[in-house]
């Protein structure tokens, strides 16, 4: 048993005799350590278009113009590995000429049907530097799948065998317009646990989904950040950072 586990058994044991319960979210947290995806210096451990992809001033710098354009999607993919149940924690700016995402859960794409090297296809995050509903940042999209927008930003879901089920809102325009930094750095947390997604945009919860489809619900995948085709844009990213939960 290691220090870390030691601590835990021993706290729990503690905690039990006095009555108090301990928490799932506080067990992982003593448990799981996060690991950082990107070293601030290079792409190592990354994968992408190298036309297209590099690091400047010290985050990785995702940009295509007239003149250097993505053939279709693409995408700079982490090569630690398939995802499960985890927390991730990203930052982002990007201008508004474009879109860009996180992809989890998602499957790389290789072979006659890609239309590049770096073909991602699953569970996104969708970034964009909008804040006017729907076309904001925060939203589940189902990238090169069937679903398109599987879950809105501001919205709690269900979607069961028969389609989706909106059953609550989380934030309003209003409060999106005042938690969303135009032209500046916002921070997203991704928490899936088996078939529960919740995204975070600076610390707030702004989708809630649970994605009870047999057929098409995503339980594991790796992970990638995404350059979309056509308009020239940019979209940076820092402080990536990756938990295992269980």
């Amino acid at each position: 048993m290691n220090r870390v586990c030691a601590f835990v058994f021993a706290t729990s044991l503690c905690m039990a005799s006095a009555g108090v319960t301990l928490a799932d979210d506080a067990v992982q947290v003593a448990s799981g350590e996060a690991k950082v995806l990107f070293n601030g210096t290079d792409l190592t451990g990354w994968s992408g278009d190298p036309r297209l992809w590099t690091v400047r001033d010290g985050v990785i710098h995702g940009e295509t113009t007239v003149d250097v354009a993505a053939t279709g999607n693409t995408f700079l993919i982490w090569e630690g590995g398939k995802v499960s149940n985890f927390e991730l924690e990203v930052s982002f700016r990007c201008n508004s000429t474009n879109n860009s995402g996180i992809q989890y859960r998602s499957k790389h794409i290789t072979g006659f049907s890609a239309k590049n090297k770096w073909v991602v296809r699953g569970y996104q995050h969708e970034i964009r530097n909008q804040n006017v509903f729907p076309d904001v940042s925060g939203f589940i999209y189902d990238e090169g799948g069937k679903r398109g927008r599987i879950c809105a930003a501001g919205e709690k879901a269900v979607w069961n065998a028969g389609g989706k089920e909106s059953i609550g809102t989380l934030i309003d325009q209003v409060g999106f317009e005042k938690l969303m930094k135009l032209n500046d750095w916002n921070q997203v947390r991704i928490v899936a646990k088996g078939n529960h997604i919740q995204h975070y945009l600076n610390g707030t919860l702004i989708l809630d989904f649970t994605d009870n489809e047999p057929k098409l619900t995503l339980s594991e995948g790796i992970l990638a950040l995404q350059l979309h085709a056509g308009n020239p844009m940019f979209a940076e990213f820092k402080d990536i950072r990756l938990k295992t939960i269980k």
